[in-house]
């Protein structure tokens, strides 16, 4: 509705002065998305599929509520792609037609569609000239099938694939062009992939651009391709990846420029920084510490060169920690990630289990790669754990606690060696919506000082995001720690689960317990054994992206169980004798938990609320069906 009236105010001496008179009327919004021909989907499903949204009062924050006839074309290019990947090979848009209101108001837009009948994939095969290349190995990586439905998607992971494969046998310059025969009788379409060798095209020279924090050179050490290489593009986009995975930046797009002759390109890398620091805060309650105070500071980019620096204080009513760590991802100038660890742990449990435990211990780490998604680890970690014991308690003509508890006195010294392997097949590190990923970790206690012990943890994940707003997630970690050369599992080098680990439950909620401490988190005793799963769902909650708001149902289940035989025994009042003590309870039990998580990506950092409901547990264990987190980034 925006009216411009020029005017032209005359002056002496031949001279104007023009005058734009702007009268912009209010913004034209859209009334209405109509959709004609449409089929296979409601009118509700392809609003999904559009940018182009509806305006009501509620999206006063939403760019996309607004009439821009620029926009209607980005739409009829997502609705192609959106049928093209559910078999409508035909699909066309007829038409998109913006028609204004009687009052001028707001548009009506109606989008004319033409479905087509659906489609599946016929007969795959692939086409070379290469010698080096076999026809056959090659149709094998395809990861289309005859019958299937047909996607424009799996078509253009089928030519990376071959990109991939060419290059991997040494063809650098590769053309992977796909042709397609519809049998529109059939309902089929016929698919051949032709792999030619393509033009040579060299890297003349790599711009890092919109770095304000980070240094170039962390960019550039994450490139897989270097100045002056062959260019290729399954290279250049893992370094996307790569880049995109150090968690540094909001953004990262690299974009192909003229180079200084016709066989020379050059690679901008556009990035966007995002806040690398983190300061966190949270503040709690519980029966054993009272008020918990939880301090902490990280910089994941600590002066621009990609090293992470982390320090953690915890004060509670009871118990005292710090945690100081720092890691080079970068290890004299190779893929080589370094690190060193350093912590002190206090725990003053003599009014619920009678002893008190001091430990500070220190670590190195190494982590370097195995193959393309693959790393390993190495370790070394000594501490010294120190437990203290009134001596009258063990007094051994007047015993008033477990013999088991009295022989864990002392000052014990552990001297760990571990190895690690971590295979990463996610699209994404930060956001992944395909693929999976897993973890083996072992240490071995006893090369040196006196706690000899072989501890053992798996974990993985896996993941499918459906369309943008429903993404799936499953994970799940167990483990199990046993005791070697005659020695026993101390109760500090247990497994302790619940709070952030195990929703709906506290913090050490689940496992076996002592009921004679049943009112407090002394109460757990910790286990040698442990499986934990996790799946989550992300939902749509309505609400615009920029709010930042994302909503997930999650089911947690799982056990953690198994004490040594000694660890459940009592001294008998009466005979002096250790015997089992029936209030200590080892029930390696099923617990399950479900609920919403809430986590919002607000002013002040990340805030997340976990609502919980409980499905199964043991009847000693302690629950909670709240729990809030918070921290904040600079």
């Amino acid at each position: 509705s925006a009216d411009v009236t020029p005017q032209i105010v005359e002056w002496p001496q031949k001279r104007v002065d023009l005058i734009f008179k702007i009268n912009e009327g209010p913004k034209s919004g859209v009334l209405r998305v109509n959709f004609l021909g449409n089929k296979a989907f409601s009118d509700n499903d392809l609003r999904d599929v559009v940018v182009t949204e509806q305006s009501h009062w509620y999206k006063f924050f939403s760019s996309n509520a607004n009439y821009d006839p620029d926009r209607l074309e980005y739409d009829k290019e997502q609705l192609r792609k959106y049928y093209r990947n559910r078999g409508y090979y035909d699909f066309r848009v007829a038409s998109a037609v913006a028609e204004l209101s009687p009052d001028k108001n707001g548009f009506v837009i109606t989008y004319t569609i033409d479905e087509g009948p659906e489609y599946r994939f016929g007969k795959i095969s692939v086409e070379t000239d290469l010698k080096k290349l076999d026809k056959n190995v090659l149709l094998a990586l395809v990861p289309l099938h005859r019958g299937d439905i047909y996607q424009d998607q799996q078509i253009e992971q089928a030519t990376d694939a071959l990109t991939f494969a060419a290059g991997a046998a040494g063809f650098a310059f590769v053309d992977v062009r796909p042709h397609y025969t519809p049998n529109r009788a059939k309902g089929t379409v016929d698919v051949t992939f032709d792999v030619k060798e393509g033009p040579r095209v060299y890297v003349d020279r790599i711009d890092i651009v919109g770095n304000t924090q980070t240094l170039d050179y962390v960019i550039r050490r994450e490139m897989n391709v270097s100045e002056g290489d062959a260019y290729n593009r399954v290279l250049v986009d893992r370094s996307k990846n790569q880049i995109k995975a150090l968690g540094y930046f909001k953004d990262v797009d690299i974009t192909e420029l003229p180079g200084s002759a016709p066989d020379r390109t050059a690679l901008q890398v556009k990035v966007t920084e995002q806040p690398t620091g983190e300061l966190s805060f949270s503040a709690g309650y519980s029966s054993i510490d009272q008020l918990v105070v939880d301090l902490g500071i990280t910089q994941r980019n600590f002066r621009g060169r990609g090293e992470d620096v982390s320090a953690r204080v915890s004060v509670g009513s009871f118990r005292k920690q710090v945690n100081l760590s720092f890691t080079e991802p970068r290890f004299l100038g190779r893929d080589l990630q370094a690190g060193y660890d350093a912590y002190y742990y206090n725990y003053d449990l003599s009014q619920f289990q009678a002893y008190k435990q001091s430990t500070v211990g220190t670590g190195v780490r190494l982590n370097f790669p195995l193959s393309l998604n693959s790393r390993g680890m190495l370790r070394y970690t000594i501490r010294d754990d120190n437990v203290t014991i009134d001596p009258t308690f063990c007094d051994p003509a007047n015993l008033t606690v477990s013999p088991a508890l009295c022989d864990q006195r002392g000052s014990f010294l552990t001297s760990l060696v571990g190895y690690g392997y971590r295979l990463d097949r996610r699209n994404d590190a930060i956001n992944p919506t395909r693929g999976f990923f897993f973890e083996l970790n072992q240490d071995f206690a006893g090369f040196g000082g006196n706690v000899k012990y072989v501890q053992t943890d798996v974990n993985g994940g896996w993941y499918h995001g459906f369309n943008k707003t429903f993404k799936l997630s499953v994970s799940g970690s167990a483990g199990d720690i046993e005791a070697w050369g005659g020695d026993h599992v101390r109760i500090n080098n247990r497994f302790y689960k619940g709070g952030d680990s195990f929703r709906g439950f506290q913090i050490a909620g689940i496992g076996p317990r002592d009921l004679n401490f049943q009112d407090a988190q002394s109460g757990s005793l910790g286990g040698k054994i442990y499986a934990i799963g996790s799946v989550e769902l992300t939902v749509p909650n309505f609400l615009p992206e920029q709010y930042g708001i994302k909503t997930l149902l999650f089911s947690d289940f799982g056990t953690l169980g198994v004490l040594d035989k000694f660890d459940k025994n009592r001294i008998d009042t009466t005979t002096g004798l250790p015997q089992a003590d029936p209030n200590i309870k080892d029930d390696l039990g099923l617990r399950a938990s479900a609920g919403l998580s809430v986590q919002w990506k607000s002013p002040m950092g990340p805030i997340r609320f976990d609502f919980s409901q409980i499905l199964k547990k043991e009847t000693y264990d302690q629950t909670e069906t709240f729990r809030f987190s918070t921290s904040t980034r600079f």
